[in-house]
């Protein structure tokens, strides 16, 4: 089928469009920057955000990836550019999708696990309620935009994404210091650290495309871990000790804001994926974190 995906040059994205090619699908990027999309997409059809908004592509599917990064310090401007480009982002998409002549039979959508909160020693499942921090309530806005397209006779499904461990992103961020045996645990390292391999979850985006799931779906690993045990694993698998600690106070002054996603807990427990049979590839955050240091560093760029 032909899948047009926004955020298809990020690094969920470019790990999605060979497998959905390999699948048998037509993946067609849809972006904000065409030039800069063709570059890191050979050969995939790219289209303008601006452009698909006024006239929607005939396609079956729509996987909707768009986001500014969270990562960095949280200023105003930034805030305003992580919200609008989810919520906001998300809103003109659905109208547009509303006022073509050809709609898809499937709409997918991230969103991320920051729609808990600090969750603390709770368990956090799919139905588990929303918190009230900044993050969180750009997912709960976010979510409830994307389920406007059920009203448009649409199949909706929602991926809250934990950490993603591959080449790129989060884990790439963390490689330098522990290779110089200078990582550890983040503020306490008791709080709960909710992961997912990159690979597992691009098999997530497929199984939910391919079937015929709706609603939300935990795109998290089924062995959530103590951010200490998570620096351990990491340490353990590059051959380095994983003991030098970095205090909350720390984080606080680099980061603002941002410092509380690193230091809340999230013991996120993928009940409703297991339930309509996904199974992951790479269930516990060893495999995961030795299959993404495994994986080739041109995969991530």
């Amino acid at each position: 089928m032909r899948v047009a995906i926004t955020g298809a040059s990020g690094f969920i994205g470019q790990a999605l469009i060979p497998a959905l090619q390999a699948a048998g699908h037509t993946p067609i990027a849809v972006s904000h920057s065409v030039g800069a999309a063709r570059q890191r997409l050979p050969g995939i059809e790219v289209i303008d955000f601006n452009a698909a908004i006024a006239d929607w592509p005939a396609v079956e599917a729509v996987i909707n990836l768009m986001g500014e990064s969270v990562a960095g310090r949280w200023t105003s401007e930034k805030k305003r550019q992580i919200y609008d480009s989810r919520v906001i982002g998300t809103r003109k998409l659905i109208e547009a999708i509303g006022r073509a002549s050809q709609r898809p039979h499937s709409f997918l959508s991230a969103s991320a696990v920051g729609y808990y909160g600090d969750g603390g020693e709770q368990p956090l499942t799919e139905t588990s309620p929303p918190g009230r921090t900044f993050l969180a309530t750009v997912c709960v806005d976010w979510e409830r935009e994307v389920q406007h397209a059920e009203a448009l006779g649409v199949r909706t499904a929602i991926v809250r994404t934990a950490v993603v461990l591959g080449p790129r992103g989060a884990l790439a961020a963390l490689l330098p210091l522990f290779r110089l045996g200078l990582g550890g645990p983040v503020g306490s390292g008791r709080q709960w650290f909710p992961w997912i391999s990159r690979q597992d979850l691009v098999r997530l985006y497929l199984f939910l495309l391919e079937g015929d799931h709706r609603g939300v779906f935990l795109g998290s690993g089924p062995q959530p871990v103590r951010q200490a045990e998570f620096a351990r694993v990491l340490g353990a698998a590059l051959g380095r000790p994983a003991l030098v600690p970095t205090p909350a106070f720390a984080l606080r002054l680099a980061l603002g804001e941002f410092a509380s996603e690193l230091l809340e807990s999230r013991r996120c427990i993928p009940e409703r994926t297991l339930a309509v049979g996904f199974t992951f590839t790479h269930p516990t955050v060893g495999e995961a974190i030795r299959s993404a240091l495994a994986e080739p560093a041109r995969a991530g760029k």
